[in-house]
């Protein structure tokens, strides 16, 4: 933890640039995603968006010798599902697609859920409990409040509904590396942790699941799945702590009236 990076004024424009490139990967997917594609189809749309209209790099392709551009993970799938041209969407799925976008040496962070065709109810308040979660995170973040503040406003917040927070995953610090400093939970007490700072740049990203927060790693080496096969949802972005509070690096045009 004593590798925190304190970005500059020059570093924190070139995440916000980086950051914004990704918004727009997410506002082309959702004209793309449907039913009766492949995740495969989905892994090389967003490849072709990034590096011939953004001319940016997909910095997961490759990243610890993984050979895609994106993490799409359905249903039962806590994080790190693999595109397959086997596995097609259909009505009913959850999905979760994670990106990551490098320009000009940086690198941002973002993943959305989506739901296709006709959803469960149950199935939605999952989806719209994490995304809640994500935010109860997010507010917590000003200078000289803690890590462990973060990770209790989302862990409070889930728990009040039934559902319980993944512990082996979490967010991270993020710049010219995918993965630095801190390390952020997203559970824990208030006031305990590292003291955050402006000029931190982090994720906050919680994977909340329906039922045991307990994970396992598929035999692929990468799929994480629910011990209990039930449901798993998750959302991110990039986030800044600025002199007064955050700034949402990766936030999306059809969030900024909502939040």
């Amino acid at each position: 933890m004593n590798n925190i990076r304190i970005k500059t004024a020059e570093e924190i424009e070139l995440m916000r640039h980086s950051s914004q490139l990704l918004s727009k990967v997410f506002e082309q997917l959702d004209t793309f995603i449907d039913i009766g594609k492949s995740t495969l189809e989905i892994n090389d749309f967003v490849e072709d968006y990034i590096v011939n209209q953004l001319k940016a790099r997909p910095a997961s392709k490759g990243q610890y010798g993984y050979k895609y551009v994106l993490n799409v993970s359905i249903n039962e799938v806590v994080c790190h599902g693999m595109p397959t041209p086997a596995r097609k969407l259909k009505s009913g799925d959850i999905v979760n697609i994670d990106i990551t976008l490098e320009k000009n040496g940086y690198i941002a962070d973002s993943s959305k859920m989506y739901c296709i065709g006709q959803v469960t109810p149950l199935a939605k308040k999952l989806v719209a409990v994490a995304y809640e979660a994500m935010w109860q995170g997010i507010k917590a973040v000003k200078p000289r409040a803690s890590l462990g503040d973060i990770g209790h406003a989302i862990q409070t917040y889930v728990e009040k509904f039934g559902y319980s927070v993944v512990r082996d995953y979490c967010g991270h610090g993020i710049g010219r590396d995918m993965h630095e400093d801190p390390q952020i939970l997203h559970y824990g007490s208030p006031a305990t942790g590292v003291e955050l700072k402006e000029g931190m740049i982090f994720t906050i990203e919680p994977m909340i699941n329906q039922g045991n927060y307990k994970t396992k790693t598929k035999k692929d080496g990468w799929t994480v799945v629910t011990r209990d096969k039930k449901l798993s949802a998750q959302w991110e972005h990039t986030i800044l702590v600025t002199a007064d509070g955050f700034e949402v690096l990766t936030l999306r045009d059809e969030e900024r009236t909502s939040k």
